[in-house]
């Protein structure tokens, strides 16, 4: 009996126990359901936060992608930079001065030109062949439309038949137009030279006239021909300007007047009186060496820094020895009695009319 009371009462125990542990069980299920919910909704929410990661990503990438095309525009600059360095010397070597430039500006940068083709010209001279100054301004009347060397070539023939205005008055018209004949327009220059002949014997004695005033009112002579007279045979300063003066000092931006008188006035405002003279054999002598009408040596040209119009010829400097003329390019001079000084400095005189 005993032993049926106490298993009793153990079963009874053993139930009570299991019914107590129920709920324990039970709860362990549901804990496990809330647990693999939050891991649930933690995955659901962990591609969502993923998602965004992968976009946030693709829009970094993005612009990537879009710089990546602009490398190949930056490449374009370094080529176009590469194909202007050939052009580069017309803006590193001769920048345009800005429309604006100051007065004082143009005028250190014309007396700077000036002082720079004095170091290459030191010997430039009128390149007339001349003994007095009734041949010179007789010569410079004949070199309208022809050369200085067509002219140097002739006039030998014609001063030893007329050596003096006086001879030259009395002269026979036909037997000058003879003489000048390689000059070009020889008759108008026959009528002009015997002219001023005239004008010189009856009204200046049969001297040449040292004043301005009175050397435009012979036949044939304006200012141009006059300053060279006034400027050469008596030394006192004038302005030449011919067609190499008027096209180098327009293309310096020095002026951009057209008309000669004109270009005289403002050329001659931007320097000292005593440097007129030299300053239009420097310019002459350039011009007809160096910076031609049609094809400017750009590339040999030593006042090339300084000028606006740098490139609107040749810059290959190999290139541009090929159109240097005169001494420069190792040819003849225009004068076939040169100073000396220009034969010192390597300068070669010109042959005679007629020579090979």
């Amino acid at each position: 009996m005993k032993k049926t009371a106490a298993s009793k009462k153990s079963a009874a125990a053993d139930r009570a126990s299991t019914t107590e542990g129920a709920p324990a069980t039970e709860k362990a299920p549901a804990a496990k359901k809330s647990a693999a919910a939050k891991k649930a909704a933690t995955a659901k929410k962990a591609p969502a936060k993923k998602a965004p990661a992968k976009k946030a990503s693709a829009k970094k990438a993005a612009p990537l992608k879009r710089q990546a095309p602009a490398k190949k525009p930056a490449v374009v600059p370094k080529k176009a930079t590469a194909a202007v360095k050939g052009v580069a010397p017309a803006k590193t070597v001769a920048p345009k001065p800005p429309r604006g430039e100051s007065r004082t500006a143009l005028v250190r940068r014309a007396r700077r030109i000036n002082r720079e083709l004095a170091e290459v010209y030191p010997y430039a001279h009128p390149e007339l062949d001349f003994e007095n100054p009734f041949q010179l301004v007789v010569a410079t009347v004949l070199s309208a439309q022809t050369t200085d060397l067509r002219v140097n070539q002739t006039t030998p023939a014609l001063f030893a038949k007329y050596p003096t205005p006086e001879d030259l008055a009395a002269a026979v018209p036909e037997e000058v137009e003879e003489i000048l004949r390689p000059t070009g327009f020889f008759r108008a220059k026959t009528k002009s030279v015997i002219g001023l002949s005239k004008a010189l014997t009856e009204d200046f004695g049969g001297e040449v006239p040292g004043r301005l005033e009175d050397l435009v009112k012979l036949p044939g002579v304006g200012r141009k021909t006059a300053f060279v007279v006034l400027g050469n045979a008596f030394g006192r300063p004038g302005i030449t300007v011919d067609t190499h003066f008027q096209r180098l000092v327009r293309r310096w931006r020095w002026t951009e007047e057209t008309d000669p008188d004109k270009i005289e006035a403002a050329v001659g405002a931007l320097f000292p009186k005593s440097d007129w003279t030299d300053l239009s054999h420097h310019v002459i002598w350039h011009g007809r060496r160096i910076c031609h009408a049609r094809k400017p040596a750009c590339g040999a040209c030593p006042v090339a820094p300084l000028c606006p119009a740098y490139g609107e010829g040749e810059t290959d400097p190999e290139k541009a020895k090929k159109l240097l003329k005169y001494e420069k390019g190792g040819f003849p001079g225009q004068r076939l009695k040169p100073p000396q000084a220009y034969l010192d400095a390597g300068g070669k005189p010109a042959p005679p009319l007629g020579a090979g």
